[in-house]
Parts: C-alpha cells; structure tokens; sequence
C-alpha cells in the first residue's frame, strides 16, 4: 500500500546552485481543435508537481488556448486540427531537448492520429506516460511499448481496449492478478486508474488508496498524467514515478473534495498539489 513515505523517494533537499533544467524540461503531445483543457490540466499539474519546464505542442487552435491559461506554460501549435504525420519531424526537434514526454491526452481518434502516436513511441527513447487516445493507438501494437520507459494510464474501460480483459465487477485481488500479468505480458509499467489505483511494471506491484468519488470529474485523469510526466522528467523510476503520482493526485483530489465536495473541478486538484508536497 503506498503510504506519504513515497515522497521522500521522490523530493529530496535542492541545491543552493540549483538551476533551470536541473529538475526536467517536459513535452506535453496533446490536443485537438476540439480538445484544450487536457493538455492545460496536464501542463499544470506537471508545473504543480516539480518540473522545471513544460512544453505542449498541440495543433494551433488548442496550443493558443492552453497559452491563455498560464504564462508558465510554453507552447508550440501545429497546423490543421488534429496530429498528422507531417508534424512529427517538429515534434522530434522539440523532443531533442526534453527528459521525458506525455503523449495522448485530447488527441482524439483519428486514424492519421493513432499512426503518428505509433511512429513516436517506436522512434523515441525518452521516458514517456501514454494516457486517454494514446492507449488506442497501442491497443492494436503493443510491441511498441516492451522494454521501454513508458508508463500507461488506463481506466478501466481503457485497459479492457489495452488487454481484451474485462475487469468491472471483479475483486480486487483478482484485479491485481490481471494488472501483473498483463504489464508482465507487455513489459511496460502500467497504472489502472480505479476506487483503488493499482500500479505493475509486472515484477513490482502497489495499490494507492488516496482518492474520493468526487474525483469523476473529467480531467482528474490528465492531473494524473501530468504528475507522473513531471516526476520521470525529474529523474525518477517509470514505477516510482507511477506510484507517487498516484499517491499526490489522489491526496490533491482529497483535500479540495474535504470543502468542495461535487463541486470539486480537476483545476481544485492542482491548486493543492502543493498542500501535498508540504505534508
């Protein structure tokens, strides 16, 4: 069971001499014309949670929009709508400089889409979090992800499309059974997002019981992304990363929802990551 301890895995005592990039510069590939609050909530939860930078790059009408939230965020927009293949030779130059990647969140399923998502993740070697559309995207070529640095964040509809295994309805430990195998199968890490999170990279397993039933709101599971990109961007573990961002989005979430109750909104959340860190 992940307990605050996991913090101190992750937070350590930061040098006088400390500067920019010390502690991870982030890419966010994520958006659509019809999509902007995901990758502003993974954007913003990433900042929350430590990392030094954060870039998303979106296509045009979603990247504008996500600079009009914050200053913090940088941005760089994409022609047309959606991903396309075309924009992957700009993603890469971006992805040069950066120490790990989000990839998925408001991508849509478009078919060019799931293609572009696939020829990232077979050509990067960045650590990277594949969440929302991404999932999609691997569901058909799960190769692309073995012995790689990547963590997967499905709910439990997504992780039904990721391994043909219907878990609804199931105990938890059989549930846990299923999560091991199926990262074992893989050779991934994976986060199933649930009442109960439960976190595998198939040799090591958690469960994280942080977390409220308020947090149905949409957007609680792009926090989550963003927390555990900002982590692996600062240089821990795919599975650290997995756990202690289960652990702080769940916490952030309990702490709005203490006031806020169904009003609670995943921006709530983000504002008390911080809350979290000082605990």
């Amino acid at each position: 069971m992940i307990k605050k301890n996991i913090l101190k895995k992750i937070y350590k005592q930061r040098s006088l001499k400390s500067h920019k990039y010390d502690y991870g510069n982030l890419l966010i590939i994520a958006g659509s014309k019809k999509y902007s609050g995901s990758p502003t909530l993974c954007a913003l939860a990433a900042l929350r949670s430590g990392v030094d930078l954060v870039t998303v790059v979106a296509p045009h009408r979603s990247a504008n929009i996500v600079a009009s939230f914050a200053p913090d965020i940088i941005t760089y927009p994409l022609k047309g709508d959606y991903l396309k293949k075309r924009d992957l030779k700009e993603i890469f130059e971006l992805e040069k400089s950066s120490s790990a990647v989000i990839i998925g969140p408001g991508l849509e399923r478009k078919k060019e889409t799931f293609q572009s998502i696939i020829k990232f993740l077979e050509k990067t070697n960045k650590p990277c979090v594949i969440d929302a559309d991404a999932i999609y995207a691997i569901s058909e070529n799960k190769k692309v992800v073995k012995d790689k640095k990547f963590v997967i964040t499905p709910h439990l509809h997504e992780f039904y499309v990721l391994s043909k295994k219907k878990v609804v309805n199931l105990n938890k430990s059989d549930i846990k059974k299923i999560v091991i195998q199926s990262a074992s199968e893989m050779k991934t890490t994976i986060i199933l997002k649930g009442n109960t999170d439960i976190i595998s990279d198939g040799l090591n397993t958690e469960m994280n019981m942080t977390g409220n039933p308020y947090m149905t709101k949409g957007g609680t599971g792009d926090t989550l992304a963003g927390i555990c990109g900002s982590l692996m961007a600062q240089g821990c573990s795919q599975f650290i990363s997995a756990c202690g961002a289960s652990y702080i989005n769940g916490r952030a979430g309990d702490i709005a929802a203490k006031d806020l109750k169904m009003g609670m909104l995943a921006s709530d959340l983000i504002q008390k990551i911080p809350n979290v860190l000082n605990e």
